[in-house]
């Protein structure tokens, strides 16, 4: 190294990994292919410095990053061949940039000199290498360096792209020469991360708390962005400060503990009562980093979910493009979640003579949680096999640790978390929303422990969503990663089994797994599969054991499927709805299920 100018010369594969490791990543997950085996050998030079931990499908990889920024907050890194490889990979990118969630994706490309020659996996009918196209929609930024000389600016924007405003995941598309030729590098220290750390205008704050002050039944929404701009304190104060009810979007479940006395749990299509009947009677709705979508609104139908108006919004976001996209917002306010509550606590405590009464709005509310928990509590001590949902829940809650980190699957077990999960602090819940990706929780609950390597990490899965991305069981029985997989076994893809049922009178096609010779339910013996990995294993086959059979796979501290039969032909019950246009929408049915086992508001 020059002592004046500090150049060196690096290969691209070994300015990418130099990058990486000044940001001291942990963790690369990824699978080999030709067009990255010049990137694997940098990786191997610096095992000291950061593991590399290999997949049996590039979804899993993912996967598991998704999941780890997910719980740790902080990026990982992903590397990828080209071809179906990276294309292998294109489900996990689009479930991150859903959930605004970030990793930066390295995929390999074909040597630039081949480039429009048609060679082995180029992507280049239209344009040479151009596997960026592909994932256009689905990241936030793609850049491609085509000399060596090109990758350390590359590698550098990439990584400060990936947590810079609304997190999401980022591509370098390197091609393969670009990894093994050398360029002249010059030393530098590592970026700092980027905090978004500035509050929304503090005059329309200020106007807007004015309202929210004033109003007789107002409510907050608790989205994800709350989570992800660690504002989960500031929330808690501003609520317990103004004495105003919370409730949550799905993806913003844990902003506040679900048993905190002012909140009132989840909104939408399977969101608990009082949370529905919370925001669509409320006459003042501050939200904050939610983006109003159709699962969390009800599909925006009037009355179900929403009422805006006659209920007056005010909406704080960091990114401009939600604020006003699906309501009207009285006060629409570009700002950070947590700077933007922490300027209204302040200025509410010169506001609030002592606490605010609630008085009437919160009685109402607190009856709603109280009549909603007890309906679920009756059910919940069934003893029927297969199981009833509610008593798998119920079992859930009692055996899994509270510390423990708890990742749901796609499917229709999902829509039963969401409405009945207690979850109690930031990052206890982990799940893919915008895009729903099935095996997100299968694979990605390995990065999820690999992220929390101190608490149990237990992934929730379905029958269907299991069976995506099984091969995760190879991946923890070879780097020892002690999680639990419980499989919801349900014999189908029941979510939409109950769409077929619900809107299609019943008939049904290709949901259910069944053997067609004879009509029999069908599944594979998941404990079986899992002991052909490796994997300590059991089935549930009395309701007696259902918790210490939890309890077991968690004390076991090792790779640990568990998996329970459960009855497919209960639904979760409704408090909202969803609209397929033009489909009609399903109307709620709680309050007719209440009257039936004679219980009323």
């Amino acid at each position: 190294m020059d002592g004046m100018n500090r150049t060196a010369l690096m290969n691209g594969a070994d300015i990418i990994v130099d990058h990486l490791t000044k940001q001291k990543v942990p963790y690369l997950f990824g699978l080999c292919g030709h067009g990255i085996t010049g990137f694997m050998d940098a990786a191997f030079k610096a095992q000291n410095r950061i593991r590399t931990i290999s997949t049996h499908h590039e979804q899993t990889a993912g996967h598991m990053a998704d999941a780890y920024y997910k719980v740790r907050g902080e990026p990982v890194a992903t590397f990828t061949s080209c071809g179906p490889g990276s294309a292998n990979l294109v489900v996990a990118l689009a479930a991150a940039m859903m959930d605004s969630s970030a990793f930066l994706a390295i995929t390999g490309n074909v040597p630039t000199g081949q480039f429009n020659r048609g060679p082995f996996q180029e992507t280049g009918r239209h344009f040479q290498g151009d596997f960026p196209s592909v994932i256009r929609p689905y990241v936030k930024r793609s850049y491609q360096p085509t000399r060596a000389d090109m990758v350390q600016l590359a590698v550098t924007q990439a990584w400060d792209q990936l947590t810079a405003g609304r997190p999401g995941p980022v591509n370098l598309d390197v091609p393969l020469n670009v990894f093994v030729e050398e360029a002249a590098v010059t030393a530098t220290a590592p970026s700092r991360p980027v905090i978004n750390g500035a509050p929304g205008n503090p005059k329309e704050l200020s106007a807007a708390l004015g309202l929210l002050l004033k109003a007789e039944r107002p409510v907050i929404i608790a989205g994800q962005g709350v989570i992800l701009g660690r504002a989960c304190d500031a929330l808690a104060a501003f609520a317990e400060r103004a004495n105003i009810p919370v409730v949550t979007s799905p993806n913003g479940k844990g902003a506040i503990p679900d048993r905190h006395r002012l909140a009132f749990g989840a909104i939408g299509r399977n969101g608990a009562y009082a949370a529905n009947d919370a925001t669509k009677n409320a006459d003042v709705i501050l939200a904050i980093g939610f983006s109003f979508d159709d699962r969390a609104t009800s599909a925006w139908l009037d009355g179900y979910t929403l009422s805006i108006p006659p209920s007056r919004l005010i909406q704080i976001d960091l990114d401009p493009s939600e604020i006003g996209r699906n309501y009207p917002t009285e006060y629409g306010i570009l700002g950070d979640a947590k700077a933007s509550l922490e300027l209204l606590l302040e200025m509410a405590g010169g506001r609030i003579g002592g606490t605010r009464q609630g008085g009437a709005w919160l009685d109402r509310l607190e009856k709603g949680r109280a009549v909603w928990r007890d309906y679920q509590a009756g059910l919940a001590t069934s003893d029927q096999m297969p199981l009833r949902p509610e008593r798998l829940m119920a079992a859930l809650a009692r055996a899994v640790p509270e510390e423990a980190v708890v990742a749901s699957d796609v499917g229709v077990h999902h829509n039963w978390i969401i409405q009945l999960m207690d979850t109690m602090r930031p990052r206890h819940l982990i799940h893919s929303w915008g895009f729903a990706a099935m095996g997100f929780a299968t694979s990605g609950i390995l990065g999820a422990k690999l992220a929390a390597p101190d608490r149990p990490c237990v992934a929730v899965v379905g029958d269907g969503s299991f069976l995506m991305t099984p091969h995760a069981l190879a991946t923890a029985v070879e780097y020892d990663i002690p999680v639990v997989w419980v499989v919801w076994n349900n014999n189908g893809f029941c979510s939409i089994r109950d769409i077929q049922h619900g809107m299609f009178g019943g008939r049904e096609l290709a949901t259910a797994f069944e053997v067609q010779r004879t009509g029999e339910p069908y599944s594979p013996d998941f404990a079986a599969m899992a002991k052909s990995y490796g994997v300590a294993s059991h089935r549930v086959t009395h309701v007696g054991e259902l918790e210490d059979a939890i309890r077991t796979a968690v004390a076991a501290n090792r790779p640990y499927l568990l998996e329970v039969p459960v009855d497919r032909e209960i639904r979760p019950i409704g408090t909202g709805s969803w609209d397929l246009p033009p489909l009609p929408n399903p109307e709620p049915n709680f309050l007719k299920a209440l009257a039936a086992r004679g219980l009323s508001l």
